[in-house]
Formats: C-alpha cells, structure tokens, sequence
C-alpha cells in the first residue's frame, strides 16, 4: 500500500474529525437503541424461566406493554450523554494517533489496529459510567414497571445517579470495566482495521476518494460485522460473567452489581409452608457496552469471574468451539448495522464539513507524499 495523494487530501482537521465522530456515533446508537434494549432485556432477566426469548416476540411484548419512550428506548439519556462525548475521544484519539504513525513509517494495519486501540482506551472512560446508567435504565424500563422485576426502581437518569452513588458507592458507576475492556479494545481495533482497509480497496476500484453510498455502507458494515465474529469468543465470556447468579452467594467474592432475588427456592421442603422472606440483595455484573448477542444455555458451567482466559478454556472443554461462538449470527447482524450506520454518517458529515468550512492543508510536506509505505 502507498502513501498517496488521496490519502493525503483524506486528512481533515482534527475538530472535523471529532465532530463528524461525535454525530455519528451518537446517531448510529441512538438508531439501534431499541435492539440493545430487547437484547439487555433477554441477557439481563433474572426470572426462571426467562420472559424474554426470541428478539422478536421480545421486542414485540416491550412494545406492547411499556411504549417506546419508557420501554423500547429506555435509558436513552444517559445513552446519548455517554455516546457523544465517548465518540467524539475515540475519533479524535484514532485520528491522531493513527497518522503519527503512518508518518513515522509503521505498517498501516498496525497503525489502524493500534489506533483504534487507543481510540476505545481513551473513550472508556466516558462511555462505562454512561453505560452503566443505561444498562439499568432499560432493564428496569418504566419506573414501578408491572410487567417486569429487574431489580431497580429509578424516577430517571439523576434520580439513578444519586442512588447508585449513595448505596453502592461511586466505584459502582464503572462495574464491569475489565470485562468491557477485554472485549471492546480488540473489537474496535479489528473494526477499524479492517474497515480502512476496505476503504482502500473501495478507492482503488473507483479511483477516487468519493466511492459512492453503497461501498461506505458496505464497507463500515463488513469491517464491524467481521469484527464482531473474530471477538464473539470474549463476547460470550463476557455476558457469562455479566449473567450468571450463584445460587448461594459466595462470601469470599463480590460481584459487580445488585439484582433482586428471592431465596425462597433454598428452603428444605420439608419445611412447613412460610410466607416468603424479603427479597436478598445480590451482585450480579451487568452489561457496559454494546448489547450482547449471546445468552447462555440452560445449565452453563459458572465462570471464573477474575480470569477472562479461563472462561474461555472452560467454555472450550464443556461445549467445544461451538460453545465460543453461540448468537454469532446476531452478533454479526449487530456489529454490521450500527459500524455501516455510524461510519457511513461519519464519512458523509465529514465532506460537509469540508465544504462548508474548507482549510488549506499546510502541514502536508511534499516529502511526506512521497513517501512509501
């Protein structure tokens, strides 16, 4: 691959490069909100057996009974005060660091991986806390919610603030953050790699930087589709984690969040019947990024919560490889719409920007044209 005049021209100003990142990342969430709200719905249901199954039957009864803007896209506040500021650090960490170093003469793949490994690094630190609301938020979907027990009861997005900080402390905003990080930072990486690469490809065949709306589509869609195979593995690691209850809790280890779970179940049946005991307090972890595609099987062996490699040598020596990869298909459905959505809308935010605010590209030295990569 050379460094070429094209791809000179393909380097907007920073501030472009994070605001077009910003509204398109935040638009392509805020599009596929209501599927992440189902698919934190069926991986985040204590009830035995599950009331959500299907994604359709499951969006379907959401719908039907909590509405949209409760139920469907609950949790769409802290969402969107997450996603854009988060977008807007990773576009413009990818960006930076991604050119210094191209010119400083590193292979392009790992330029692109290694960028958009910082790029995530850097954005985690605005999206966990977000996601975490969120995650709440659209488990437990209206507040006093008849049609589904999550466990939580906030009037909103605040109100969960002041909760979650008062009774669980302020740590409790950032639970989940080493599973996150384990799946996220190779996704992004891979995404981003890949997806420059296509654009590449995409530009050779048409000959110029404008390749069309189809090929942007296409080629967002297949770089996060793709990435989101390659990690399925430390996808279905991480909702195991994020999912399984012990059935007695363990004192030696806390988990990283709180549901509501009657222990009536463990009584000696011998026993005479008792009215049932108040709910117990238990920490079960929850989801902190992108919807989970994957829910685990009745009767899955229970994780490692302290080693992401040991999930994944048990899940190979109880279910095989199959086991690693269970709902890649949804997965790959996922990752494939909201990368195509996010990165297309970021492409074509970015060429208006260059029209309405065009600069003269001084710091592009001729040697730097020419120079081979």
């Amino acid at each position: 691959m050379t460094f070429d005049k094209g791809e000179a021209e393909g380097r907007p100003p920073y501030i472009y490069s994070m605001i077009a990142g910003g509204l398109g990342g935040t638009t392509g969430d805020m599009f596929m909100h209501s599927l992440d709200t189902v698919k934190t719905r069926q991986q985040g249901d204590p009830h035995i057996p599950p009331k959500y199954t299907s994604l359709a039957s499951s969006y379907h009864t959401i719908w039907r009974q909590e509405g949209v803007a409760r139920g469907l896209y609950g949790g769409w506040v802290p969402a969107m005060m997450g996603s854009f500021p988060g977008t807007i650090l990773f576009f413009g960490t990818y960006e930076w660091s991604k050119r210094h170093m191209l010119d400083y003469g590193i292979q392009p793949h790992i330029s692109y991986l290694t960028a958009g490994f910082l790029g995530d690094l850097a954005a985690s630190v605005v999206y966990v806390p977000s996601e975490v609301l969120k995650t709440r938020l659209q488990l437990q979907g209206r507040y006093n919610n008849p049609y589904f027990k999550s466990g939580y009861n906030y009037r909103g997005t605040w109100d969960a603030v002041k909760t979650i900080v008062r009774t669980e402390g302020f740590s409790e905003l950032f639970s989940g953050y080493k599973a996150t990080l384990y799946r996220d930072l190779p996704f992004s990486a891979l995404q981003f790699m890949f997806y420059e690469q296509f654009q590449s490809w995409a530009r050779e065949y048409k000959k110029s930087r404008d390749i069309g709306v189809r090929l942007e589509l296409l080629t967002g869609a297949a770089g996060g589709g793709l990435a989101g195979v390659i990690t399925c593995p430390l996808d279905v690691v991480k909702t195991r984690l994020q999912t399984q209850i012990d059935p007695v809790p363990a004192l030696s280890k806390a988990k990283d969040r709180l549901v509501t779970e009657t222990m009536s179940g463990l009584k000696d049946p011998s026993k005479q019947p008792q009215p049932p005991p108040p709910p117990k307090q238990q920490k079960r972890p929850i989801s902190t990024s992108s919807p989970s595609t994957h829910t685990p099987r009745p009767g899955a062996i229970p994780l490692d919560e302290d080693s992401i490699l040991k999930g994944l040598k048990l899940i190979y020596k109880t279910e095989g490889v199959g086991g690693w990869f269970r709902g890649v298909g949804p997965r790959f459905v996922w990752t494939s719409i909201q990368s195509g959505c996010m990165l297309f809308l970021y492409q074509t935010i970015l060429r208006k920007l260059e029209v309405w605010l065009p600069v003269e590209r001084s710091d592009m030295s001729a040697s730097t044209l020419e120079r081979g990569i």
